[in-house]
């Protein structure tokens, strides 16, 4: 995006890119939004939903970060806020999908590391 664009958005539209970025700001959230992006080769299939089809369930976030629930919770949440991810109960658990539309809106594109 070009200096000339982000001055013709409107103050809604640069508001809520500016909480995509101070989400994605985070390490544990990039990382966290990364996984969710490409599910299948980071998190073992799930008993209930599919990774892609209905999230990656919260459980498996919080063993594969070494991190209490309630941080991964947080982390999950300053995420949803942003608009990044949706969460689905299924179950007793909460599965975290990310939503896309809102990456390319902000104009963020994510990959791994090479």
């Amino acid at each position: 995006m070009i200096i000339d664009d982000i001055v013709e958005e409107s103050t809604e539209s640069v508001a809520a890119q500016a909480k995509v970025f101070a989400a994605l700001s985070s390490p544990v959230r990039l990382q966290i939004m990364l996984w969710l992006l490409d599910p299948r080769p980071h998190f073992a299939p799930q008993v209930d939903g599919d990774l892609v089809e209905d999230g990656v369930c919260v459980g498996r976030i919080v063993d594969k970060l070494d991190l209490s629930q309630p941080t991964v919770s947080a982390h999950m949440k300053k995420l949803s806020s942003a608009g990044l991810v949706r969460g689905k109960k299924i179950n007793n658990w909460i599965f975290y999908k990310p939503q896309r539309d809102v990456l390319t809106a902000a104009g963020v594109v994510l990959r791994t590391p090479e």
